[in-house]
């Protein structure tokens, strides 16, 4: 079924008139063209195989076809973000690049062919590893943060002589949408480039902004974009990207500047969207006909075709010619796509996200959680000079707690630094440093303030091994002070105990130490994951626990660190022996499960305690182990009842066919207040101590 705007074309270029030329500029035009034209058909491609069972979810890139610009302006080496729009920009950029079929590329993501060269048919992303283009989900927006991460990792990568996979000249291209612009993730991200550019520090990133003046079925205001944007504290640019005559030299323009200058700028494409949002948008639900026919008069390949013909470089006729021998060229390798093979299985699917056992060596620390936590860190950038520590106030104050006092001035600004205040942006340095090369390890201040960023950790940080097919890596230690029981400093805030979002994502390390040595082990082994497997890893910090010293009693010291051990993955810690319970528990549970089970042994009833460590992946083997062995479980959760870690535990166990007694205390499902009041509602000694003697001697 042939489309509109196909007929449109066709209709417009034969209605042309010859133009004998000079033909100046033919050779760059027409290889854009040709780039538009590849776009256009494997949009209409795509749409037939929709129709026909054999593509699957697909947004084109009609009427954006002038993006091919901005491609041909960069460098193959010039790292690209691209939106799910840029069809003709990937295909321009191939052009760059040997070795690379762009238009079967494309196709074989629309059809999910296991041997797409990017994701592997699991998702429908641009990118190609060849081409330096970075695969991007469909998050709205949620690409812009990493792209200032990685502007700054290439300048930050060149200032301390670290080895970088992008020339220190690079420019960091990502393009976006006028509707995805007004997101709370892009403006941020423009924000802390416009904060870096305040302060003249290098940051090599060009934002596109590539305005078609709709977002599905929403509205842009007309000159919104321009208004909010231009003279913003960013060097603002400006084309009609349906024009050719227009875009290329802004584009040019805009490249060279951020590359000389080493700042950001913003480069503003006005566009127009044909053929609707994607494959399966019906935009005749809201849009008239003749609202929608009103902008074919704005096709970046009718504008293109006509600025050939004017300048005499081609006829009508030989426009058609090539419109059509591309269609043909498109259909070829459709054939070819849709006979790949699928992915075939959970393992073939899930093997992006694998890890491999880590050897990770042990240094001893000492004192108390927060010191060594500390050395930890200091150990890190010592042995590693492309690891970063970052965040709010982690700099010359060294965090609110001191976690990281003295690092700042050991390792200097470069390697240890203040962010602005926000997660989304701290979370998208990391992204982009990792990108870069660094082994960044950012900290978020408390655990309820990640939620608001949390789709850089779930939709960006996670996925990208999983998008790329192993080809791209962002390792990271995301170091996040959180759960309860916080003294003189409560309330929500600063007291959360909800990590339910986090546990569920695919391929994270949680790690949850409760004292000093296992933190510091834990720590190396995070490290070495992320550099060896480029894991993203949640290292929680217990904030109560930063500078506990004591166990029983005051002055016993019986909580800094002691012993000498590593902390493999899904490995667990075990205190005791008992035969009558176990108790299974982590971070302040376990204090408090160790003076509960000292209680217990007094009246004759022998506890051990099993730390988990591990969050992701559970440590399923050890605790099925002690389990087995002495036939009682307790587990003790500080986090809520409703997707808790207790959830995990107890389904580990019945999975693993385990039969003896099974029982689980949780803090209630509630917001921790102000003052004494958080105690009603948090996991008690009392209570842990009760349901503990209950299944004993009940």
């Amino acid at each position: 079924m042939s489309e509109p705007i196909d007929e449109h074309f066709t209709r417009t270029v034969q209605a042309l008139t010859p133009n004998g030329g000079n033909g100046d500029d033919g050779e760059g035009l027409l290889e854009l063209f040709d780039s538009q034209l590849g776009s256009r058909h494997i949009d209409i491609a795509a749409r037939e195989l929709g129709g026909q069972g054999q593509g699957f979810y697909s947004i084109g890139s009609s009427g954006h076809e002038g993006n091919a610009a901005v491609a041909a302006a960069l460098r193959p080496t010039d790292p690209a973000l691209l939106h799910y729009r840029s069809g003709a920009f990937h295909i321009e950029r191939a052009r760059q690049v040997t070795g690379v079929d762009p238009l079967l590329d494309i196709l074989l993501g629309i059809t999910a062919a296991a041997d797409e060269p990017i994701s592997g048919g699991r998702h429908k992303v641009f990118g190609n590893a060849a081409m330096s283009v970075i695969p991007m989900t469909s998050t709205i927006a949620s690409h812009l943060p990493r792209a200032v991460g990685l502007a700054l990792g290439v300048q930050r990568a060149a200032k301390i002589g670290l080895p970088a996979p992008w020339p220190h000249d690079a420019v960091v291209a990502c393009t976006f949408g006028d509707a995805s612009a007004n997101h709370s993730t892009a403006l941020g991200a423009l924000n802390a480039a416009r904060y870096c550019a305040f302060q003249r520090l290098p940051l090599p990133v060009l934002f596109v902004c590539e305005d078609n003046g709709i977002g599905i079925s929403v509205r842009t205001p007309p000159g919104w974009v321009a208004e909010v944007h231009a003279g913003a504290g960013l060097e603002y640019f400006s084309a009609d990207a349906t024009d050719l005559s227009s875009v290329v030299p802004v584009a040019g323009e805009a490249v060279s500047w951020v590359r000389a200058n080493r700042a950001p700028a913003f480069l503003h494409l006005r566009t127009v969207r044909l053929m609707g949002h994607a494959g399966s948008d019906v935009e005749s639900a809201y849009r008239s006909p003749s609202e929608i026919t009103a902008d074919y008069s704005l096709d970046p390949l009718v504008r293109t075709a006509e600025l050939l013909v004017s300048k005499g470089l081609l006829t009508p006729s030989e426009v058609l010619e090539r419109y059509e021998a591309k269609r043909a060229e498109v259909r070829l390798r459709v054939r070819d796509a849709v006979s790949r093979p699928k992915l075939a299985g959970a393992k073939q699917i899930m093997a992006p996200l694998a890890t491999s056992t880590v050897d990770a060596p042990f240094v001893p620390v000492s004192g108390t959680l927060a010191q060594g936590i500390n050395q930890a860190l200091g150990w890190i950038l010592a042995s590693d000079p492309g690891a970063l520590l970052f965040g709010e106030d982690v700099g010359r104050k060294g965090g609110v707690y001191g976690v990281t006092r003295g690092l700042h001035k050991k390792f200097g600004p470069a390697r240890v630094f203040d962010t602005v205040l926000d997660e989304q942006s701290i979370l998208g340095t990391a992204l982009g440093t990792a990108l870069a090369g660094f082994l960044p390890i950012p900290e978020i201040q408390y655990l309820a303030y990640v939620h608001n960023a949390l789709d850089q950790i779930r939709g960006e940080a996670a996925t990208m091994r999983f998008f790329s097919n192993d080809q791209y890596r962002n390792p990271m230690i995301v170091r996040i002070a959180g759960f309860g029981y916080q003294k003189g400093f409560g309330g929500h805030f600063h007291n959360d105990n909800s990590i339910a979002a986090l546990r569920d994502i695919p391929g994270v390390l949680i790690a949850a130490p409760a004292r000093a040595d296992d933190a510091a082990a834990m720590l190396y082994t995070c490290a070495s994951a992320a550099r060896t497997n480029g894991q993203v890893c949640v290292f929680l910090e217990p904030i109560a626990l930063y500078h506990t010293r004591d166990l029983y009693e005051p002055g016993d010291n019986g909580w800094l660190a002691s012993s000498s051990e590593s902390a493999p993955v899904g490995r667990a810690r075990i205190y005791g022996s008992g035969t009558d319970l176990t108790i299974v528990t982590f971070a302040n549970g376990v204090p408090m499960s160790l003076r509960v089970a000292r209680r217990l042994a007094a009246r004759g009833i022998a506890v051990r305690v099993l730390d988990l460590r591990w969050i992701a992946p559970l440590p399923v083997a050890d605790i099925l182990a002690h389990a087995n062995e002495t036939g009682r479980v307790l587990v003790a959760d500080e986090t809520r009842r409703t997707g808790g870690v207790s959830e995990g535990v107890c389904t580990a166990l019945l999975d693993g066919g385990y039969r003896g007694a099974l029982r689980r205390v949780t803090s209630e499902d509630c917001f921790i207040p102000l003052g004494p009041a958080a105690h009603q509602v948090l996991l008690s000694e009392d209570t842990i101590e009760q349901a503990a003697s209950d299944m004993v001697t009940g």
